[in-house]
């Protein structure tokens, strides 16, 4: 554990900057990788601890970081890597009793100021012990079943859209959407967009992507068809700044197809099933019949979601989103593009790959939904130097959305009382608004900055994510 200079004990992600964070990650798999990937390039000393002397192995040589061969919840194997001098544990191991017990050993034992554990059933997560800081092991428990269910259902929401980001807990929603031929604004300036919205919309692109690359945006920078285009607004008036980016589709959505009645399937039809009409299909019959004893008003089909002829028999061609959700990439991929060559209009499938999500994306299957990249901003809220409100991974990793409360006054703040343009931001990064209590301010050149915002920043370039959070320090907290 780090001190400073008077003895006194550094909070855990407040590190002042320059200084590095010592992080123990248990568990290598995607989502530990991921973190780790995450972390490494952001002045952190990073250690991975795993089973699997290979995986071990080939991160060490993608990654500055070290590795030690072990099972994650033994005392010895958490002293040998350090767990006495970090000040973050993230355990994502794939066991929830593994990541549980090594947060109370690193607790109890090592002192570990933060321990974020990655927990998948739902009944640890309700238990009371672990939502009373002073007598849990883990400082937070992440569920990626719950974090991608409530992705997919945003997305259900907002037919058309790529990415649903929800910022100020709701208040304000970075949208993605496809520039599509017969959209009001493509073909025209950025500056144009206030003119076509109605009197009280406002809006703010914070970022295009086009053909993959990042593109600024500027006011005069000009939206192209296939242009994947970020903007920011108040939730109510998402629809409407929608229309001037593509056609809408006024048919409202009102049938769904969940292929697989795993957790995420089985949670998302549950969390559906009152506003719309919801059919799962799933393979086992034992558990398809669980399924159904456990919904209320969702029709439980057991059967092979690659089978054409029961998709066929099920009217695919008029559900309005596919939704495959099973834990087999190959079977997700397939099936998504069978229903939506069936006729489907919009189809959406869970990818655990990500070089599986970047090759079918955008083309037969509309939307790849990776839940590394889901759940990897919901640890790094809670690990990442700062301490941001709100984090998202986005385009695989590359770029970031992030919410931070600007902290301090304008003694010992480089932002507080500076207009949006006077901030020394990095050349990627774009200030799409700020939520003052229940009011969203687009940003526009003559917004400052005052105590307590919430400012929404698109980092489109990660690598540059330090010097954001460099800018917004007040300092670091003391204890």
């Amino acid at each position: 554990m780090q001190r400073g200079a008077a003895g006194r004990i550094l909070r855990a992600g407040t590190a002042a900057c320059g200084e590095r964070v010592n992080i123990l990650i248990l568990g290598a798999g995607q989502v530990g990788s991921s973190v780790a990937a995450a972390l490494a390039s952001e002045n952190n000393d990073i250690t991975v601890v795993d089973t699997d002397h290979q995986r071990l192995r080939d991160l060490a040589e993608r990654l500055d970081i070290r590795t030690v061969v072990g099972h994650a919840s033994l005392p010895s194997v958490l002293g040998h890597a350090g767990a006495e001098d970090a000040e973050l544990l993230v355990a994502v191991t794939s066991s929830d009793e593994v990541n549980l017990l090594a947060c109370q050993i690193a607790q109890v034992r090592f002192r570990t100021p933060t321990r974020v554990a990655r927990l998948r059933e739902s009944e640890y997560l309700d238990l009371g012990v672990l939502k009373d800081p002073r007598h849990s092991p883990v400082t937070a428990a992440i569920s990626p079943e719950q974090l991608v269910v409530r992705h997919i259902e945003r997305l259900i929401g907002y037919p058309g859209a790529l990415q649903v980001l929800d910022f100020a807990q709701g208040r304000a929603q970075l949208v993605a959407v496809r520039a599509i031929e017969g959209g009001a604004l493509v073909g025209h300036e950025i500056r144009e967009l206030r003119r076509h919205l109605p009197p009280g919309v406002d809006a703010r692109v914070a970022a295009i992507f086009r053909r993959g690359r990042p593109v600024k945006p500027e006011a005069a920078t000009v939206i192209e068809i296939d242009d994947e285009v970020f903007f920011l607004a108040e939730r109510r008036h998402i629809p409407v700044v929608m229309a001037e980016l593509r056609r809408m589709d006024k048919k409202p959505t009102r049938r769904l197809l969940i292929a697989g009645g795993g957790n995420i399937g089985r949670q998302l039809a549950r969390a559906l099933e009152g506003r719309y009409s919801v059919k799962v299909m799933e393979r086992s019959r034992e558990r398809a019949r669980s399924i159904a004893e456990d919904l209320l008003n969702s029709i439980v089909l057991v059967g092979d979601c690659a089978d054409e002829g029961l998709l066929r028999e099920e009217n695919i061609d008029q559900t309005d989103v596919y939704c495959a959700l099973t834990n087999d990439d190959e079977a997700n991929i397939l099936s998504a593009m069978l229903a939506k060559r069936l006729g489907c209009p919009r189809v959406l499938a869970l990818i655990n790959r990500p070089s599986y999500a970047e090759l079918v994306e955008g083309g037969s299957i509309d939307i790849a939904v990776s839940p590394q990249q889901v759940t990897l901003g919901a640890l790094l809220a809670h690990i990442r130097e700062g301490a941001p409100a709100q984090v998202y991974s986005l385009r695989r990793g590359v770029a970031e959305a992030v919410e931070i409360v600007a902290r301090g006054d304008r003694r010992t703040s480089r932002v507080i009382g500076k207009g949006l343009e006077e901030l020394d931001l990095p050349p990627s990064a774009t200030i799409g608004g700020i939520v003052r209590g229940d009011q969203l301010l687009i940003a526009h050149h003559d917004v400052v900055v005052e105590p307590e915002d919430h400012v929404i920043v698109f980092v489109m370039d990660k690598r540059e994510m330090p010097l954001v959070t460099a800018l917004f320090q007040a300092g670091a907290t003391w204890l």
